[in-house]
């Protein structure tokens, strides 16, 4: 199973709704810009949908009611359906990830070198395990790999940030 954008099961667009996202700074404005570029440059997306269409998809990420949606649409840009997932089960990471991702940026002005790697390696956890929470929690909606996941995850967290 092919995992770069050569296979038709991949995300070739994807955006945030900009009306879900409160504030952003210059970091996370950045880390925003290269997850999507990351993501847009190798993933796997597999939503399981009541549909023949194979993909590539068109990705709508948003918050709705303290859910996630996701609307998939064709490679052309026309609507197949939205998968609603609940955000729950991300919650307790994504505020630890908050929180760590404030002491890295604040550190990074500062802090030595060694603090900020011992920082950073936290941050890098909290991150893994957010992305495999939504491997496995979300599996049942939507097939992708840990790259992918952990691409979702940073823009999940942008859609969180208030």
């Amino acid at each position: 199973m092919s995992k770069n954008n050569q296979g038709t099961h991949r995300i070739c667009h994807i955006e945030l709704d900009e009306k879900t996202i409160i504030r952003r700074n210059a970091d996370i404005e950045h880390e925003r810009r290269v997850a999507i570029f990351d993501l847009l440059d190798t993933n796997y997306f597999a939503p399981k949908i009541e549909n023949d269409y194979q993909g590539p998809y068109h990705v709508i990420l948003r918050i709705e009611d303290n859910r996630l949606a996701i609307d998939l649409k064709t490679e052309a840009n026309e609507e197949l359906c939205t998968l609603v997932l609940p955000l729950s089960p991300l919650r307790r990471v994504i505020k630890q990830y908050f929180m760590i991702c404030d002491s890295y940026f604040t550190a990074i002005k500062s802090a030595s070198p060694k603090k900020i790697e011992a920082i950073d390696i936290g941050r890098r956890s909290l991150h893994n395990e957010g992305s495999e929470i939504i491997q496995m929690r979300y599996g049942h909606k939507i097939d992708i790999d840990f790259e992918t996941a952990r691409r979702l995850f940073t823009l999940i967290c942008v859609l969180q940030i208030r």
